[in-house]
């Protein structure tokens, strides 16, 4: 009797010890998005239907909820892509809630800024024991953690603009989350409305140059925002001598002006497939 207990003891702590290095449930936030978000252009970009989510904004909260109650203890047990897949869906849902909060009376997330607050330094979101901002998610929790030193990051996290990496219309999950950032990467670096080659100068979005430096850390090797893009030479449709010659710097970079206008679905896309 005793081995028994013992037995299923060890079988508990063993669930238990998963479901932890596992994470956080993202079923319902996944739902929505499936339900919510219009694939454009075979994942180049999405466009959302905010209305859809406004008639849904229950299921929103209650899974915004959700991760309210996750201790910070808690979160420190899951495993590493566990907690990055949990800091990306955190702020692409409270992303879409912000968003909320002002449609349809809004033509950019901007909008919800003040002259001397932008949008993304709003404290209203209760996570992991504090009330933080959009921005203490991205550049604290997840850029400046030391736990996530990966900058596919950027093509992860949503600001709700045309000009954004697309939201993906699934939730992230720990045990795809390398295929699923490697993917978004490569859709964005696809698009040719946001990267593209001009008069032998690769004309690129203005993520990079924000973030220049996240991408100089020699994440697989690459200690320039050339060797960087170099990487995925193929998705940007450059030659391999195109491709040496950027990542040997001798490829102009420019960046290209931001679309900050709401990633809205649209009339011609709304009700079916573009």
């Amino acid at each position: 009797m005793l081995r028994r207990i013992f037995l299923a003891l060890c079988l508990l702590a063993g669930l238990t010890g998963l479901a932890q290095a596992q994470g956080f449930d993202s079923a319902p936030w996944d739902a929505l998005l499936k339900k919510h978000v219009q694939i454009l252009r075979a994942g180049q970009a999405t466009e959302v239907d905010y209305d859809g989510f406004k008639f849904e904004r229950a299921s929103l909260q209650s899974f915004l909820d959700g991760t309210s109650k996750v201790t910070r203890p808690e979160f420190d047990r899951w495993s590493n892509p566990a907690q990055l897949a949990f800091l990306i869906n955190a702020y692409n849902a409270w992303t879409v809630e912000l968003v909320l909060t002002g449609y349809p009376g809004i033509k950019s997330i901007k909008d919800l800024g003040s002259f001397i607050q932008s949008p993304w330094k709003k404290r209203f979101i209760p996570l992991l024991g504090e009330t933080r901002s959009l921005d203490d998610i991205e550049h604290g929790l997840i850029r400046g953690s030391g736990r996530h030193n990966d900058p596919r990051i950027h093509f992860a996290v949503n600001c709700a603009s045309i000009g954004c990496p697309a939201l993906r219309a699934e939730a992230y999950v720990a045990e795809r989350l390398n295929a699923q950032l490697e993917d978004a990467t490569q859709m964005l670096l696809s698009d040719r409305t946001r990267n593209r080659v001009e008069s032998d100068t690769l004309k690129v979005s203005s993520i990079f140059k924000w973030y220049r430096p996240d991408f100089e850390k020699a994440w697989r090797g690459a200690n320039t925002l050339g060797q960087f893009l170099a990487l995925y030479g193929g998705p940007l449709g450059l030659n391999s001598d195109s491709a040496s010659h950027l990542s040997a710097g001798k490829l102009g970079i420019e960046f290209l002006d931001y679309d900050w206008r709401l990633n809205v679905i649209s009339s011609s896309t709304r009700g079916g497939k573009p």
